[in-house]
């Protein structure tokens, strides 16, 4: 209720603003800053939605201003549909005039929105995984924060083959959506490289919950891997079902993106324990900007940090640190300002590539933790190896405009 009468509250006063002086409009337009964030809030991912949303609004609310303007902080939401999320950057753009926008659920949500955002010259800061985005399909108003697909994948399987160098038989599950095809597609480049006998590989559907069938299959090809290549809790899905099948006695099972802390307390100790994961960020991992994301989060639920509110977090930062940069909220001005930018963020110092807009940091191999060796009740896997693997700028793909 008190949502509507907000929104209605704006909308009785929209015919009072448009009839003021030009001089009152502009006061008002350079006191205020609108920033649109688009989270799923509903539908498959809606769980990552809430997080993600959590910590871009602490950040907003930690910094509270930036370039000489009060940040207003305008939620977006999705509903998990890409289609959704296009229209309703559309309004944000064309009937609030917002050029500011933060935020995604998923890669097939954020490719669209980038797209749109870039053809109504404003900026762009995601989370999403698919290599597209700071490739192919990379443009000069998006900007992300996580990891390409590419890094996660060679981040991970690469250290495992190395680990491993007699398990040479891989399965893998993914997901049938661009993100899951983005990881597979780089699985695929490793395993030819380094001579890996790629056994079978399994689809889902998005909508999917039971794996059984897709497990069974795997185990019938006698895999020393299972490579997990989905997202949210249909990660946790697979690895929980696996290991209820047995696989965890002769097969290495490896995540290779999870969302971390929050997936491993979904998973539990006794399933973590031995199973292999890729993440963005780990509350472990100690550095400057850590800390002031722990703070926050501490401040707010008492406990660490997870990926989706640090990710959340990230993603404002980069606009505010892009916005102080270059003091304007001139969208090609703050292009300029991050392009090869460097800060304090949540993996500690960060970077930001010219070439195609990639944030330049770590990627995590972690490793389940026995609950015995636990020192408390987030200390549910270690950090086996922490590796900043992008591709050449020149083999992403990515073609950016000298220009907006």
């Amino acid at each position: 209720m008190m949502d509507r009468r907000r929104v209605l509250t704006g909308m009785a006063a929209a015919p009072l603003a448009l009839a003021a002086p030009g001089i009152i409009r502009r006061a008002n337009a350079e006191s205020v800053l609108d920033v649109a964030a688009v989270y799923s809030l509903s539908g498959t991912f809606a769980n990552v939605g809430s997080g993600l949303n959590d910590g871009s609004k602490w950040a907003f609310e930690q910094y509270g201003s930036a370039a000489g303007h009060k940040l207003n902080y305008v939620l977006l939401d999705d509903r998990g549909d890409a289609g959704e999320a296009v229209r309703k950057v559309q309004e944000a753009m064309t009937q609030r005039g917002i050029k500011h926008v933060i935020g995604c659920t998923n890669s097939a949500i954020a490719l669209a929105v980038q797209k749109e955002v870039y053809a109504r010259k404003g900026i762009y800061v995601n989370q999403a995984g698919a290599d597209e985005v700071t490739g192919k399909d990379c443009n000069k108003s998006g900007f992300r924060w996580p990891v390409a697909c590419y890094s996660a994948v060679n981040a991970t399987v690469r250290p495992l083959i190395d680990k491993f160098p007699k398990a040479k038989r891989w399965y893998t599950i993914t997901g049938q959506y661009v993100f899951g095809d983005s990881l597979l597609s780089n699985c695929k480049d490793v395993f030819k490289e380094k001579g890996i006998e790629h056994v079978g590989n399994s689809y889902h559907s998005l909508s999917d919950r039971e794996y059984s069938g897709y497990i069974a299959t795997a185990l019938s090809q006698n895999p020393d891997v299972l490579a997990i290549c989905n997202f949210g809790n249909q990660t946790v899905d697979v690895v929980r079902q696996a290991i209820s099948y047995g696989m965890k006695r002769n097969t290495k099972i490896l995540a290779v993106w999870s969302t971390g802390l929050d997936q491993f307390q979904a998973l539990g100790p006794e399933n973590c324990e031995d199973v292999y994961f890729g993440a963005n960020f780990w509350h472990g991992v100690d550095s400057p900007g850590g800390r002031r994301v722990a703070e926050i989060v501490k401040q707010k639920t008492g406990d660490v940090p997870n990926y989706l509110q640090a990710c959340g977090y990230a993603v404002s930062q980069i606009l505010i640190e892009g916005l102080n940069k270059a003091n304007s909220t001139d969208v090609p001005t703050i292009v300029k300002a991050l392009e090869g930018i460097s800060y304090e963020g949540p993996t500690g110092t960060e970077s930001i590539r010219p070439e195609d807009h990639q944030v330049v940091k770590d990627y995590y191999l972690m490793l389940g933790k026995a609950k015995s060796a636990m020192k408390d009740k987030n200390d549910l896997c270690s950090v086996v190896a922490a590796t900043k693997a992008l591709p050449p700028p020149e083999k992403t793909g990515c073609q950016m405009a000298a220009s907006l």
